[in-house]
């Protein structure tokens, strides 16, 4: 069974690119642009793993992963361009299992994503 990540971030140019190495890597993704989208394919989807930016419009990443975090332990990995030490800090409060900063490596992404599935597992 395909695990099933959910990737969110506004920049739907790295949508197409992560949803792209992603499925051919196995995995069945789904996007959203914003953190309201992505409430809404978590409760339809129920995905495995979030892939989720900071800087959104509407419900920002910090906004998102407090809400998934009011109903969820799904794995959670930040992507950001935010690599301050208080913003990887607050992730960390806000229970975050990784923190990436942008710009980043496909691959390295991919084998977070796997290691966090597998603990979890």
């Amino acid at each position: 069974m395909k695990s099933k990540v959910l990737l969110v971030d506004d920049d739907a140019t790295l949508l197409e690119a992560l949803d792209l190495y992603l499925s051919r890597h196995g995995y069945q993704v789904y996007t959203a642009a914003n953190g309201d989208a992505a409430l809404h394919q978590i409760s339809r989807h129920g995905p495995d793993i979030v892939v989720l930016d900071v800087m959104m419009p509407q419900l920002d990443g910090w906004q998102t992963c407090r809400h998934i975090r009011q109903t969820s332990s799904i794995p959670i990995i930040m992507l950001t361009a935010r690599a301050q030490e208080t913003d990887k800090a607050m992730g960390v409060k806000l229970g975050v299992d990784d923190y990436v900063t942008k710009p980043f490596s496909l691959k390295e992404l991919k084998a977070r994503i796997e290691a966090i599935l597998v603990s979890r597992s």
